[in-house]
C-alpha cells in the first residue's frame, strides 16, 4: 500500500501529517513554512510511495468561506497541478486547531511545549487526516 500526505494549511506555516505504509494510523510530520515545502514534499514522495494528498478546509461542510478560503483553494489547484499524478482531497478541518490544543492539553503536554510554533498545526494537520482515513 500506499501512504497519504495531509496538510493544514496556513499562509505562515503549514502543518504535515502522515499515515503509516498502509494507510491506516494518521500521524504529526512536521511544520514548515509555505515557501519550503515544495522540497519538504518531493522528499516525502521519495521516502515511500504516496496514494494522494489531503488539504484541510474550513466550512467545507456547511459552504461558508473564510478569509483562508481562497488561499487553501489555491494550494490544493497548486499540489494538482505541480504533481498530476496524485490525489488530492479535501476534508472539513473545522475546530480541529480547537480539538488539537485540548489534545495537547489532555496529553500532559507542558504550557511551554504547547506554544512552540507549529506545535498546533501538526496536531491539526494529524486530525484532518485522521477524518479522511475514517471516511473511507
Amino acid at each position: 500500500m500506499a501512504r497519504f500526505i495531509a496538510f493544514d494549511f496556513g499562509t505562515r506555516r503549514v502543518g504535515v501529517a502522515i499515515t503509516d505504509s498502509g494507510a491506516m494510523i494518521a500521524a504529526p510530520e512536521g511544520t514548515y513554512p509555505p515557501e519550503s515545502l515544495d522540497a519538504e514534499i518531493q522528499r516525502l514522495l521519495k521516502e515511500e510511495p504516496c496514494a494522494g494528498f489531503v488539504v484541510g478546509m474550513p466550512g467545507l461542510l456547511t459552504g461558508d468561506a473564510t478569509h483562508s478560503t481562497s488561499a487553501i483553494q489555491a494550494f490544493a489547484a497548486q499540489l494538482k497541478r505541480k504533481f498530476p499524478d496524485y490525489t488530492v482531497d479535501m476534508v472539513d478541518e473545522d475546530h480541529t486547531s480547537r480539538e488539537a490544543s485540548m489534545a495537547m492539553v489532555q496529553a500532559g503536554m507542558r504550557k511551554s511545549k504547547r506554544r512552540e510554533k507549529g506545535q498546533l498545526d501538526r496536531i491539526a494537520a494529524t486530525l484532518i487526516l485522521q477524518r479522511f482515513l475514517d471516511s473511507r
